[in-house]
């Protein structure tokens, strides 16, 4: 007389399903800590670029410039966030007498805090190179479009404007007469010059 067959896991069937629900296990976490630490180190990084960029317009408006010649530089701790930073700030000398390069470098936690900076801002400042509200360059100078038409004397385009080589104005088919610029022909130029029409014409090259 034959058993009937018992349903059921085995015992290395048990162990492997629970080798696969550890691996699984581990890489979610793996993945959870990883964004769980990406997500604080944006945190510190926009408080700290906040903080630096703080202390260069205090030193801009010279609210507070504490650097000794000695030295050069000054630090300082502060609370933001509820948490303690603390600043280090260093003037450096350029190429131009009267400007300097600031940098400013923001840690996590108090003085005692060693380690790279979280955050880094740098700026310069230095006296104005000229008057206030002057300008040592007329921006003006070039920039107006030469007013007139431009055509060449003595032709006549499809739109019935005649150009007159003794008055300088072209004469449209209604009698109306505008300026007219005359276009110079270039130096070795084997070909005559195209021309504008005055009224909105296609005009065509003498032929």
């Amino acid at each position: 007389m034959r058993r009937a067959a018992s349903g059921g896991f085995t015992l290395v069937e048990v162990l492997v399903a629970l080798m696969v629900v550890a691996i699984g296990l581990t890489a979610l976490m793996t993945a959870v800590s990883s964004t769980a630490r990406t997500s604080g180190f944006l945190r510190d990084k926009t408080l700290a670029q906040w903080i630096a960029l703080n202390r260069l317009a205090e030193v801009r408006l010279t609210v507070n410039r504490l650097a000794q010649s000695s030295t050069n530089a000054d630090a300082g701790e502060l609370q933001f966030a509820n948490r303690t930073w603390h600043y280090d700030t260093r003037y450096f000398n350029t190429s131009i007498a009267s400007m300097q390069r600031i940098v400013v470098r923001v840690w996590a936690g108090d003085a005692k805090t060693k380690g790279n900076p979280v955050a880094e801002a740098a700026t310069f400042l230095g006296s104005a190179l000229g008057i206030p509200g002057a300008s040592n360059v007329d921006w003006t100078t070039g920039s107006t479009a030469p007013t007139g038409t431009a055509c060449t004397p003595g032709t006549t385009g499809t739109a019935g404007a005649t150009a007159g080589a003794s008055n300088g104005t072209v004469t449209s088919g209604a009698g109306a007469s505008v300026p007219c610029t005359p276009t110079p022909t270039p130096a070795g130029a084997g070909s005559p010059p195209t021309t504008t029409p005055a009224l909105g014409g296609v005009q065509t090259p003498p032929q």
